[in-house]
């Protein structure tokens, strides 16, 4: 895979500076190396995933637990939160917002 590790896009954007210098990549080639093995570790990930509880289930237990915490669930709350979010069938930032305001009146 081609990338560059020298221009005017990574000597200007201070992430990349960063993200460079946290690899501890020198070369573009080491960059190469560490984008594939990310790439090759995600295909792996998405294989796992459609071997066991799918894609789609996992998405939304991920996507449950988000809509949680921006609903303003923290802790042991989001996980709550997110197991009734997927129980009601309901992923939704509104419904997330009733149960806590519910949970919150008791």
């Amino acid at each position: 895979m081609a990338l560059g590790i020298v221009g005017a896009a990574i000597s200007l954007h201070p992430m990349a500076k960063v993200a460079l210098k946290f690899l501890r990549t020198r070369t573009a080639r080491e960059l190469s190396e560490v984008t594939v093995c990310v790439g090759l570790a995600q295909n792996l990930s998405a294989i796992r995933a459609l071997a066991t509880d799918g894609i789609q289930k996992g998405h939304m237990a991920l996507h449950a637990r988000t809509v949680a915490m921006t609903a303003g669930a923290s802790g042991d709350r989001v996980d709550t939160l997110a197991a009734e979010l997927i129980q009601l069938g309901e992923i939704t930032l509104s419904r997330a917002q009733d149960i806590m305001d519910l949970s919150q009146s008791r």
